[in-house]
């Protein structure tokens, strides 16, 4: 629309010109006084100023000015603007020298290049003539000038005098041969185009589409082709003129319009209760499938956590079974013995129920804590009821962040949650009474300190890093050695009665002893048996059984000389 505003302005301020022609008053040539220096011009060839051209009395500033935008709206400017412009009831002189104007400015976008190397200067060096020789830059480089690029600077060059120029060889100006090349040669040396020529001949396309991928084709790979415009205008004309090339080809025709055609509305995004940074980040993250830093360090933190803790146990539930077991006692004592120390351990240390929270995202994009819990029955098996296991309860809820903070926050749900905890407690049976103190063993805690203090130490050292990149809802607290060991003892307690039972079912491996005797290392593997030449009788073969490489030749030398006798 600026544009064609210009056009009609640039036509009115001719009409005002013509009408106030006639009242243009010429004026005077200034004026020097007291100058020392030479006129530029003698009197022959010193113009008239008073004498002006006819064009300059037509043209003010602003007509000029106006005639200078409307020639860079012709010159930029797209299909319709021509048009318009073609229509308009413009003088032939402008007409024609538009016409001109816009005849050269084509020309020199069709030809930039070889005008670039005729209008290049004598004195111009190799380099910028090659330069103005070069294609025009598309905006990325080519394969040929990175691979040589890339080449160049692999290798460093050597730091090596120039060579002197050697006497040229003798060249034979005799007519030759044609070398004849071999079928595999010239297939190694063809240039690939079977992708173009399959695309092109393909069975499904008109005889106009395959000649219009023809033109495109050439149109692309011609010297000079598709200049690019330097300004905001022959963009913005540009790609007017691609608009309107997509309009006529009919590429707008069937699309839907209306109101919500298209467009996707996102409800959540809108509203007040939720931070928006946050849950746009929370769309990115699911859209592009990856989880944030922290997830990744919670996920490792609970497996450390986890190995860490089933290593503990199941070397306490080794010593423990052992140590119980060396007591004495018959297998039904000892089984009675650890039972007892189970119940102990649950008056003194009750278990807990196994709860573990992970923190990840929803499908809404919003956070939301996945707690497991596990719950095992703690009761004592009884000797009727040996080969039943305990009952396990494993319960997984997905509760959000919000949920999370008013379950926390309500007190009643606190206790409900402890009276089903505790009702979880064994009932002591009539037969087996608990220990008066739990089983420990301080001395298999001091031997384990050492690596029980830099595990702890390790797992501390990963939760603080773990804290300072997750958010204040999904920081998880420190790990204690005695924690720990206390949670070890209540949950291996009950499972020692088996352990001790399993253990006296598996078969006593046998290990062969060797007793003490005199001598070296090979006396005790039987050396002494075998005397060697140290025996009273030595047995020696007879002479007419011996067979050595004497016989032996003799009997290959005598099959010769008879198959020679023989001949």
């Amino acid at each position: 629309m600026g544009d064609v505003a210009a056009i009609w302005i640039y036509k009115w301020c001719l009409r005002s010109q013509k009408r106030l022609s006639t009242l243009s008053v010429a004026r005077g040539a200034p004026r020097r006084a007291l100058t020392n220096t030479t006129p530029r011009y003698t009197a022959t060839e010193k113009p008239n100023r008073n004498e002006t051209t006819g064009e300059e009395k037509k043209q003010g500033a602003l007509s000029r000015r106006l005639a200078e935008v409307t020639e860079d709206a012709i010159d930029t400017g797209s299909k319709g603007d021509r048009k318009l412009m073609q229509d308009m009831a413009f003088s032939d002189d402008l007409k024609k020298q538009l016409e001109e104007r816009i005849a050269q400015a084509s020309f020199k976008a069709e030809n930039q290049q070889v005008l670039s190397q005729a209008n290049a200067p004598s004195y111009a060096g190799k380099g910028t003539k090659e330069q103005a020789a070069a294609p025009a830059w598309t905006g990325s480089e080519s394969v040929e000038d990175t691979s040589l690029r890339l080449l160049d600077d692999s290798y460093k060059k050597l730091r090596s005098p120039t060579t002197v120029p050697r006497i040229p060889l003798k060249i034979s100006l005799q007519p030759q041969p044609k070398v004849k090349v071999s079928p595999g040669n010239r297939l190694a040396n063809a240039r690939d185009k079977t992708s173009i020529y399959a695309f092109s001949q393909q069975n499904d396309m008109t005889e106009e589409e395959r000649e219009k991928m023809r033109k495109e084709l050439k149109e692309r790979f011609t010297p000079g082709a598709r200049p690019m415009p330097t300004t905001l205008q022959g963009l913005a004309s540009l790609a007017n003129e691609r608009i309107e090339d997509a309009i006529a080809r009919g590429q707008f025709r069937n699309i839907k319009r209306g109101k919500g055609v298209n467009t996707e509305r996102d409800y959540n995004a809108n509203s007040p209760f939720l931070d928006t940074t946050e849950y746009f980040m929370n769309k990115i993250i699911q859209k592009q499938e990856i989880v944030p830093p922290w997830i990744e360090k919670q996920q490792e933190l609970v497996k450390l956590v986890h190995s860490f803790r089933a290593r503990l146990k199941s070397d306490w539930r080794r010593h423990a079974a052992r140590m119980i077991a060396a007591a004495g006692g018959t297998i039904d004592e000892q089984v009675r013995r650890a039972k007892s120390y189970a119940l102990a351990e649950e008056i003194v240390n009750p278990r807990q129920s196994t709860k573990s929270t992970i923190t990840g995202i929803s499908s809404d994009g919003t956070l939301t804590d996945i707690t497991v819990e596990e719950r095992i029955a703690a009761r004592v098996i009884g000797d009727a009821a040996e080969d039943q296991r305990p009952e396990m309860e494993i319960t997984i809820t997905e509760t959000s962040i919000e949920e999370a903070q008013t379950s926390a926050a309500s007190p009643v749900e606190h206790v409900e949650t402890t009276s089903s905890a505790t009702a979880l407690s064994p009932k002591p049976s009539s037969d087996v009474l608990p220990m008066p103190h739990p089983f420990r063993d301080a001395a298999w805690e001091r031997a384990e300190n050492t690596y029980h203090t830099l595990a702890i130490s390790e797992l501390n050292a990963f939760t603080r890093s773990y804290n300072l990149m997750a958010p204040k809802i999904a920081q998880k607290p420190y790990y204690s050695l005695d924690r720990e060991l206390k949670r070890c003892f209540a949950d291996v307690a009950h499972l020692l009665p088996d352990e001790i039972l399993e253990r006296s079912r598996k078969p006593v491996v046998k290990i062969s002893v060797i007793g003490h005797k005199q001598g070296g290392v090979m006396e005790k593997f039987g050396a002494s048996d075998w005397k060697g030449h140290q025996v009273e009788r030595i047995r020696d073969e007879g002479d007419e059984k011996q067979y050595s490489f004497k016989q032996f030749f003799r009997d290959l030398f005598r099959k010769n000389e008879r198959g020679r006798q023989t001949v």
